[in-house]
């Protein structure tokens, strides 16, 4: 992620920004796993042959670190061979006990049967990360039974944590795209995107279904792409889709979408109903694998000159030919080719050095590993010469020698040489803004016909396009100034936006990686003392439920200021050593004069805000802080009595108080005042009280008139009304339990249901 600074409100930012840890390329990983079995590749092998499940080891052990109990199995198609000695593996910490190692469960790693060099995959990893969200990779030691197996390449799983952790979700629809069985020259299933129909036993061969359910959003998908592309950004991230093309066609990345099985690739459907597409398995990068789908491409010189428009025609590619067939599409995939050849190859120096660092790290590892697939001279020389023989992947291209080639074959094709667009002078008419205003965004632009501003305002939301103009109508100065300007809504406190420009022939995008980095405005910050803990309950018997009807501990945040508060990012905590213990997810917001509820419950798995912590009832500290962990509300509080509430009085500014809960609604005067309003009375009588189904209220009336009476909830909520004699009857089993008010002529009584 990069740090550039436009002024003090924007920032070029990406979607993730990631600590490595487990996985970081400076380091080599060391993997022990040790089976009770002395038989354990045998065992290991039948599974790989029939139900390919995992075998138990007695434990796993990275980096000094032993976990016991750990499931590992062989994976790997044409990678894996039962007659070699260092065949892939996936090793699943949680199998058996609920093991992770630094957040991991899923642990790949491959043997780096097909890559001379050793770099392919971690460095073609390192590449897209810059583009789109993509496994992290590096290198590990493996060891069985105290043996060194060998080196292999460790890329982090594409498992729900990597979906929860990049899009902020991971139980919606999760598809594996490679054929369950294996892909193999006489496969004809593939995962193609091509639409089958609408029998989902069609689709079965071709992918791999990894959440409960999703076939027909996968058919709805390919139905869209066929016959409505039009509509396609609404059920697809078409610009993460454009970026895996890119990424796969400049890098000669064939064992993926675009080759021959049409696979390597996951599918995930976010929570605004859109599939992301996420690209694995790079082991055959940069001009390993030969097959197109249509071809053999023998020789590099024929991967070099691969065309960048490889199936734009084809109907069986549907993902290339549909996305090409769309001008604008077709434009912003040439500006995404175009940024990563020149952000990579342009200058060869850094992808080498970046090439050569890696093996740096591994040198002495590839010497040790007498089960590695090449010569340690193949090791040193393929990171840019071509290795002819030797090894199960045949003739390998050099890296240098590909992509230096390549680079050089595709900025000569017309489409590369033509003029593209500038885009500079980015300026904000206001660069602090509060939320809700409204500012406009300006820039000088050349050589274009056409200009969009894209925004969003929550992360991981389809960002929106607003045309920009320079017409002189769009507080863009003078018509014809190459001044463009668009009005920009602040919606939250952290708005992210991008501009993009095309002509006849090519687009542009500023940041050059959009839309997986972007530019960031920070709203004007709100005034300390805005957001306040105004009303918590740390022993709730009876008083008020939670969705699920549990009576919990509750906080009440309310917003005293007079606009709307962007609370994405804040915390709350019991815990001064811990301020985060609860992050308020993005997106929360506060209306003026409003309140938000967080349930103080430690029960994550329930929907709404809940903390994962609960308030002691014999007197603690609650502190609410900001983003940046600045306090800016602390409370401590003494013991707590049962169903009664401590808030502030005068609601959201006074001191705290004892006082009658009045969940998610202005604060009382304090319990005595209340009580006395309440106190028991001679002439209403409620019963029973505490009450289940019903209850009954009498009153003592000397004379024929009716009485009026009225029910309401904690929040001072009406829940019915009505008029009374003597006596009546209300049934109250529906009703939620808690505590309610009843209101006869100038009389209040509290009542309890169940």
């Amino acid at each position: 992620m990069k740090n550039i600074f436009y002024s003090i409100a924007i920032a070029l930012t990406s979607t993730a920004a990631l600590a490595q840890g487990f996985y970081d390329e400076s380091t080599i990983q060391t993997i022990e796993i040790t089976f009770a079995e002395s038989n354990w590749d045998a065992l290991l092998d039948a599974e790989k042959a029939g139900n390919e499940d995992y075998i138990m080891a007695q434990s796993v052990t990275i980096n000094g670190i032993v976990y016991d109990s750990v499931g590992v199995k062989y994976k790997g198609n044409s990678t894996y061979n039962a007659n070699q000695t260092k065949n892939p593996f996936h090793i699943e910490l949680d199998t058996y006990k609920e093991h992770n190692h630094e957040g991991y469960k899923d642990i790949k790693l491959s043997n780096v049967a097909k890559d001379p060099s050793f770099i392919r995959e971690v460095l073609g990893y390192k590449i897209l990360r810059n583009y789109m969200d993509a496994p992290l990779s590096n290198y590990a030691n493996v060891y069985v039974n105290g043996t060194l197996i060998g080196l292999y390449s460790n890329s982090e799983a594409v498992s729900k944590s990597f979906l929860d952790n990049r899009f902020g979700s991971k139980n919606n629809t999760f598809i594996k795209c490679n054929p369950p069985a294996g892909a193999g020259p006489t496969s004809t299933d593939l995962p193609d995107l091509v639409y089958l129909g609408q029998d989902s036993t069609d689709y079965y061969d071709g992918y791999e279904l990894k959440s409960d359910y999703g076939w027909q959003e996968l058919i709805d998908f390919c139905d869209t792409l066929k016959n409505d592309i039009n509509d396609i950004e609404a059920i697809l991230d078409v610009d993460r889709a454009i970026w895996m093309l890119a990424f796969d066609n400049m890098l000669v990345n064939l064992d993926s979408y675009i080759g021959g099985f049409q696979q390597n690739y996951y599918l995930y459907r976010d929570d605004y109903n859109r599939f992301l597409p996420v690209v694995w398995d790079l082991n055959e990068s940069f001009g390993t694998f030969s097959m197109t789908g249509t071809g053999n491409l023998n020789g590099t010189t024929a991967k070099q000159q691969m065309s960048y428009l490889l199936h734009s025609g084809d109907a069986s590619f549907p993902l290339v030919s549909q996305i090409l067939s769309n001008a604008r599409f077709k434009k912003m995939y040439l500006a995404h080719c175009k940024t990563i050849l020149e952000d990579n190859f342009a200058n060869t120096s850094q992808y080498l050095a970046d090439g050569q660092a890696l093996q740096a790290t591994i040198s002495s590892s590839v010497q040790a590993d007498v089960n590695k697939f090449y010569t340690f001279a193949n090791f040193t020389s393929n990171i840019n010469n071509d290795v002819t023989a030797g090894g199960p992947g045949g003739s390998t291209p050099g890296i240098s020698n590909l992509m230096n080639g390549r680079y050089t074959y595709l900025m000569a094709q017309s489409d590369f040489s033509a003029v593209q667009p500038s885009i500079n002078s980015i300026t904000l008419s206001n660069s602090l803004p509060f939320i809700n205003d409204v500012i406009t965004v300006n820039a000088t632009i050349l050589d274009e016909n056409y200009a969009y501003l894209g925004y969003r305002s929550q992360a991981h939301a389809p960002f929106v396009k607003i045309e920009m103009f320079d017409d002189g109508n769009h507080n863009d100065g003078a018509a014809g100034d190459n001044v463009f300007g668009a009005e920009l809504p602040i919606e939250s406190a952290t708005v992210e936006y991008y501009i993009y420009a095309e002509n006849g022939t090519i687009g542009k995008f500023s940041p050059t990686n959009a839309e997986h980095e972007f530019y960031t405005i920070i709203a004007t910050p709100i005034t300390i003392g805005d957001i306040v803990i105004n009303e918590f309950m740390a022993s709730n018997s009876n008083v008020v439920s939670d969705q699920d009807g549990d009576f919990d501990d509750w906080i009440e945040i309310y917003n005293k200021g007079s606009q709307t508060i962007d609370i994405s990012g804040y915390h709350l905590s019991d815990d001064a050593d811990s301020l985060t213990i609860f992050t308020f997810p993005s997106g929360t917001t506060i209306p003026s004069n409003s309140y938000l509820v967080v349930w103080a419950d430690k029960d994550l798995s329930q929907s709404g805000y809940h903390a994962d912590f609960k308030l002691s009832s014999s007197g603690e500290t609650i502190y609410l802080s900001d983003a940046s962990m600045t306090i800016l509300n602390e409370v401590t509080f003494p013991a707590q009595n049962t169903d009664e509430s401590y808030g502030r009085y005068p609601n959201g500014t006074g001191p705290y108080q004892v006082m009658f809960p009045t969940f998610g609604a202005i604060n009382p005067p304090s319990t005595t005042e209340i009580e006395e309003s309440i106190l028991p009375s001679k002439k209403t009588k409620v019963f029973p009280n505490p009450t289940k189904d019903s209850f009954t209220i009498e009153i003592n009336n000397d004379n024929q008139n009716n009485s009026d009476f009225v029910v309401l909830d904690i929040q001072g909520k009406v829940i019915l009304d009505g008029s009374i004699n003597k006596t009546i009857t209300i049934d109250s089993s529906l009703w939620n339990s808690g505590v309610y008010f009843i209101k006869v002529e100038a009389e209040t009584l509290k009542l309890i249901v169940r």
